[in-house]
């Protein structure tokens, strides 16, 4: 079972006893955090997506925060002497995901569609179709000879 959740503006698969690397959340280490943007849930056989998503949730708990490796961008203007080299490190929330929202839940009944109230009325029988003509055999042209390449003439000095 998996889903695809929205946390912090940006898409995560979440699975069940995995742990996921987001955004840094405003929670302290040891809290339990509910997703509740699930966009796509499925178990294999039935998947939901959207609006049959809805209400459903996911439980994850906060491992730890932390900050990324380094990235190092570096930005620099030809012939002028301009060279600016800065690195950033991204801070990130550690979350364990314990639970993906139950699919049992069933969504609520559908009402049942109106039946039209004209029925079709039955086609009158059509006229047989005309056979084709045959086609009259065509006749392949041969292509003409190619014409043999003249040598160049050389010119003179």
């Amino acid at each position: 079972m998996y889903a695809i959740a929205r946390i912090a503006g940006k898409q995560f698969r979440l699975e069940t006893d995995a742990t996921i690397k987001v955004p840094k959340l405003p929670l302290e280490v040891g809290d339990t955090y509910e997703i509740s943007d699930l966009l796509f849930i499925t178990d294999g056989q039935k998947a939901r997506i959207g609006s049959d998503a809805k209400g459903l949730t996911a439980i994850a708990k906060v491992i730890r925060h932390g900050r990324d490796d380094k990235v190092m961008v570096h930005r620099k203007k030809r012939r002028k002497g301009f060279q600016v080299t800065k690195g950033h490190r991204q801070q990130y929330t550690l979350l364990h995901i314990e639970k993906i929202g139950d699919l049992a839940v069933e969504k609520p009944a559908a009402k049942p569609k109106a039946e039209p109230k004209m029925k079709a009325k039955a086609k009158a029988p059509s006229k047989p179709k005309a056979k084709p003509k045959a086609k009259a055999e065509t006749k392949i042209k041969a292509k003409p000879a190619a014409k043999a390449a003249k040598p160049k003439a050389k010119k003179g000095k």
